[in-house]
């Protein structure tokens, strides 16, 4: 196999697994774990898995309330997740493969709850006392961010050094008289 065709190999490979954990996190709080009548469980002080059912997008934001907007929203994501396939398709460096295929994979796990029950679960409550940094989310939701993360770090500091002939061009030599 091409190293070409190796890197993108690995890269959805990273994204089938961040979906397969996703989809088995929520297959547990949902089915045999019970989330959606327990409400809440305190695992620790500062965490918590509550359940809560998530119609909008990223921070709650674009709410939908009725069918047309769930599929509005639907196919948003589909598009926005078929970008990073394409995007991903044509990265060069493991970083930004591994970076994409992080929000693939969360992007395709939530992408399969929107379809299927119109929402969003999240479970995830990191609190401490009443001071939440984050709003509830999912391993789909963390692994979006860490993706973004690492595409923003790779960008603001893996810049390309200009080269020395774009630094000082070449001066042609005198010619001898």
């Amino acid at each position: 196999m091409s190293p070409f065709l190796r890197l993108r190999a690995y890269g959805f490979a990273l994204a089938l697994l961040v979906f397969a954990v996703d989809r088995a996190i929520k297959w547990y709080v949902s089915g045999p774990l019970q989330l959606q009548y327990v409400r809440v469980i305190h695992l620790f002080p500062f965490f918590a898995l509550r359940w809560t059912e998530n119609f909008g997008i990223s921070l709650g934001m674009f709410t939908a309330t009725s069918s047309e907007m769930q599929l509005g929203l639907l196919a948003l994501t589909g598009v926005i997740a078929l970008g990073v396939v394409i995007w991903m398709w044509r990265e060069r460096e493991w970083g930004d493969v591994a970076g994409l295929a992080c929000v693939l994979g969360g992007a395709l796990g939530n992408i399969v709850d929107r379809a299927s029950r119109g929402y969003v679960i999240d479970y995830a409550d990191l609190h401490f006392g009443e001071w939440r940094p984050f709003l509830i989310f999912n391993l789909a939701d963390a692994a979006i961010t860490l993706g973004v993360l690492i595409l923003l770090a790779r960008s603001l500091l893996s810049r390309e050094k200009p080269s020395e002939a774009a630094i000082a061009p070449e001066i042609p030599a005198p010619e001898n008289v």
